[in-house]
């Protein structure tokens, strides 16, 4: 593996010049910049990344813990920050927190250990102690998707709340009243957030949100099945189950199809966070799509601003309702969304 210094043999200039080019330093002549990039191409050298970053401080390292891996919005989130970040010049390291306090701060804590050079974070919870000190200590850090209120750190988030109201105008339009909710964690901004929207909505509509109309899930599959069977149960179901979350709603049709009830014959089904999948589905899932790889970009951008001494700046962008036939669409097979639909 060719060397620094055989580089410099190559393009007949001093090790400290071939330094001063891979730096992109402006003091290096023209020529000699073109025969250093040259003897470069030509022997296949490769900087060491490892003591570069010793020199300048810098690894050209982001960190990025996602709140679950297995959930496929995380999973397009993460592809879109890493195809940003190496656009940009950085590689991506990237930590699962599987939904779980403990295991997010164990990754935040290695990835500083590691000396990245900024944090991208969707946290679990807002009481991590740990995330706050690294805020403090002046860690290059932006919040993606969730965020901890209080901290002071650019946030890149999607904002719901319209689309909520699109959703529940459109379930009251098709004459349901019976609306009922299972929840993300209320320790998470994104699920005390999607539940005041739904809240909101219907008293917009002049519709009540009973409590046994609200179930507690975790983000997770399991719990929307769990909460599902207990909707089920009630002495008087509700019409709609609206999933905080892509995983929670298909938990319920889990537990709608093992009840032998049809979706949306018996009862219907919406869903927060739009995937491929739900197009597959019989019959597809209306719901909500947030922008995901665009709020992957924009955080990238910002925490790169960031790391580059340049002022980042807090981004929030519209989800949009799609609505397909899980709620009694009849021959609805469009892909727009409602609102759309309401101005055309």
């Amino acid at each position: 593996m060719a060397s620094i210094k055989d580089v410099a043999a190559e393009a007949g200039v001093s090790v400290a010049t071939v330094s001063r080019v891979l730096n992109d330093h402006p003091s290096v002549s023209a020529d000699a910049r073109t025969r250093v990039l040259a003897a470069v191409e030509a022997l296949g050298y490769r900087p060491n990344a490892v003591a570069r970053s010793l020199r300048t401080d810098q690894t050209r390292t982001l960190g990025l813990v996602i709140s679950d891996v297995m959930n496929p919005y995380f999973t397009e989130l993460a592809r879109s920050v890493e195809e940003e970040a190496r656009a940009l010049g950085y590689s991506v390291i990237i930590g699962n927190a599987d939904e779980r306090p403990d295991l997010q701060d164990h990754h935040v804590r290695t990835l500083l250990d590691r000396r990245i050079d900024g944090l991208l974070v969707s946290p679990t919870d807002g009481g991590s102690p740990l995330m706050l000190d690294a805020a403090r200590a002046g860690t290059p850090m932006v919040f993606v998707d969730r965020w901890i209120p209080g901290v002071d750190v650019p946030v890149v988030r999607a904002d719901g709340r319209a689309a909520v109201q699109d959703l529940v105008a459109h379930l009251h339009r098709l004459g349901h009243r019976r609306l009922a909710i299972i929840a993300g964690p209320a320790a998470t901004t994104t699920g005390s957030e999607r539940v005041e929207a739904f809240r909101e909505a219907l008293g917009a509509c002049g519709i009540d949100l009973p409590d046994v109309y609200i179930g507690q899930g975790d983000f997770q599959a399991e719990s929307g099945r769990r909460v599902t069977e207990g909707f089920l149960d009630l002495p008087e179901p509700p019409e709609v189950v609206f999933a905080a979350d892509n995983l929670m709603a298909l938990g319920a049709l889990d537990a709608v199809r093992a009840r032998g009830l049809r979706v949306p014959d018996d009862i219907a089904l919406a869903a927060f966070d739009d995937i491929p999948w739900f197009v597959h589905t019989d019959p597809p899932i209306t719901a909500i799509a947030q922008p995901t790889g665009e709020l992957g970009r924009a955080a990238v951008r910002a925490l790169v601003d960031r790391i580059e001494g340049r002022a980042p700046r807090s981004v929030t962008l519209p989800a949009r309702l799609v609505v397909r036939r899980s709620c009694g669409e009849d021959g609805h097979n469009g892909e727009n969304s409602a609102r759309n639909r309401s101005q055309s």
